[in-house]
């Protein structure tokens, strides 16, 4: 048996907006290039956006969880964390 796909945490970056954006997809690359070039949603505003940190989950449900718990905190300054290394992955 195959193990598990992994799912991914992602992290994007505009510089038109000086602004992150955090999200998960079995495909982080396809998901960037989505946020980049389509005019749907929220990210139309920071296009072209710039994939800055993946980090894989081996779960869907896992990865999503992250990315609820990081948009809950609405900050800049724990994705800076995340983006430096020093962020503890531990669920609290």
């Amino acid at each position: 048996m195959a193990p598990p796909t992994p799912y991914y945490l992602y992290i994007l970056y505009s510089t038109r907006i000086d602004r992150y954006y955090t999200g998960s997809s079995d495909n982080p690359e396809t998901r960037n290039w989505f946020h980049s070039h389509t005019n749907q949603g929220w990210t139309v505003r920071g296009q072209p956006w710039e994939l800055v940190f993946t980090k894989a989950f081996p779960s869907k449900a896992e990865a999503q969880w992250w990315e609820r718990w990081i948009k809950r905190q609405k900050s800049r300054r724990i994705i800076e964390k995340i983006l430096r290394g020093d962020f503890v992955w531990e669920r609290r």
